[in-house]
């Protein structure tokens, strides 16, 4: 039998408003951190993947800035996900 390994993220904060829920998450396998944003509202949902200099707490409380300054447009149509800075 092959044991099969399911990625697993750990919830390390989540936060809620007008619709807009944020969630800063930690993928232990993979090791590296990202925030998930979905806005109920508009559908839209998009994922950051933060690199090692990035303050994670930073880009939870602002994602949407990071997401323009990465130049992810939010449209509403797909599921998006922002790659990390280039350091």
């Amino acid at each position: 039998m092959t044991r099969t390994r399911i990625p697993t993220a750990i919830d390390l904060a989540s936060r809620e408003a007008d619709g807009v829920h944020v969630t800063l998450l930690w993928h232990g396998h993979e090791d590296f951190v990202s925030v998930v944003v979905e806005d109920s509202k508009t559908d839209a949902t998009f994922e950051l993947v933060l690199s090692d200099t990035d303050n994670a707490l930073d880009v939870f409380n602002h994602p949407f800035a990071y997401a323009a300054f990465r130049g992810l447009e939010l449209d509403g149509s797909k599921d998006e996900t922002a790659v990390p800075l280039a350091a």
